[in-house]
């Protein structure tokens, strides 16, 4: 391939970690960028030698020499900003969550379907290094048959805000916004879940539109259930560790540590010395440079892309069905959606 594949990235916080992966892969280049801070724009533009610079994301797309788009804005803004682009004939690496209503999450499944264009949603944990091996575990049979399952979301917002508060609109529910990492990890390794029972509270960050801490009892196939757990409000440290309990072992991680930990009867046969064994990880909680490596696989191979418009709109599913659980107070059925 002589000639590089142009990118454009809209919003410039998250998306600057979408800045260094396209640098990094062989194939494209970052032809264009978008954001509403003219500071920020003009900063980006000049650190990284970016030839066009602009507010309005429309404007980005209508770029013809731009084959892929980057959405790293705020949630709200997604499902606008995912089908212009698909509609201008551009393939859309979109950040997570994919939209913050299932309505919307639909809208992007069709257009996808009727434009024939890559679209991939950024859910990170799939990249995660930790992750990667815990889920390689479970299909090697390292912990055998699964019967639980869990992942926990938490991290203090309490001054990660986001430019003009966007993480404290009353729109973006917390289970949606951070735990759709959580869910999505889960849903990787367990499978789509069936059912959900969940409850929530709000006594951390009560100058907050929504609940902060929200607990989701799920029911994966083959009789597999899970728990996930998220946090806004908590005080430590940011973590997603995430258990998973087989027949014959158990396997302990999180995106944040340099090892994951492994009991197996598989490697320890006398059951009274049962031990953890620890198995080293990069350090890479937010692997976007390997998520946009494959996209651009994807695209130059024209192969079928792993979290694909159908993935992102299932976990958004199965978020949103675990937050009306938790109003309703009632346990939901998940599946048949799209």
């Amino acid at each position: 391939m002589e000639e590089k594949i142009k990118v454009g990235v809209i919003g410039l916080r998250m998306g600057l970690s979408h800045i260094e992966g396209y640098r990094r892969n062989p194939y494209t280049e970052v032809y264009g960028i978008c954001d509403t801070d003219e500071k920020l724009l003009e900063k980006t533009k000049q650190e990284y030698n970016i030839k066009i610079a602009v507010n309005d994301y429309k404007e980005l797309i209508n770029i013809p020499e731009i084959s892929i788009i980057s959405i790293a804005s705020p949630d709200f803004f997604h499902c606008q900003q995912a089908i212009y682009a698909l509609k201008n004939g551009k393939n859309v690496l979109c950040e997570k969550p994919m939209t913050p209503t299932i309505e919307e999450a639909k809208e992007i499944v069709k257009v996808v379907k009727e434009t024939g264009k890559k679209f991939m949603v950024g859910q990170v944990c799939r990249y995660a290094p930790g992750f990667v091996l815990a889920k390689k575990m479970v299909e090697n049979g390292d912990i055998g048959e699964l019967f639980f399952v869990e992942s926990e979301y938490a991290h203090d917002y309490s001054k990660t805000t986001g430019i003009g508060n966007w993480r404290k609109d009353k729109r973006r529910e917390p289970f949606l916004g951070g735990g759709c990492h959580a869910v999505d990890l889960l849903r990787w390794i367990a499978g789509d879940p069936i059912e959900v029972s969940a409850y929530s509270n709000h006594k951390c960050l009560v100058d907050w539109p929504v609940d902060d801490c929200t607990i989701a009892i799920y029911k994966f196939p083959d009789g597999v259930i899970g728990k996930v757990f998220v946090s806004i409000g908590c005080i430590r440290p940011y973590t997603m560790r995430s258990v998973f309990y087989g027949k014959e072992g158990t396997i302990i991680c999180d995106n944040t540590s340099p090892q994951i930990y492994l009991c197996s009867k598989k490697y320890y046969r006398e059951k009274s010395n049962f031990n953890f064994a620890s198995f080293p990880v990069n350090l890479a909680s937010h692997n976007v440079s390997a998520e946009i490596d494959e996209f651009v696989d994807c695209i130059i191979n024209n192969k079928e892309v792993p979290t694909n418009e159908i993935e992102g709109a299932k976990t958004v599913i199965s978020c949103l069905k675990a937050v009306e659980s938790a109003k309703k107070g009632k346990p939901l059925k998940i599946g048949g959606e799209l």
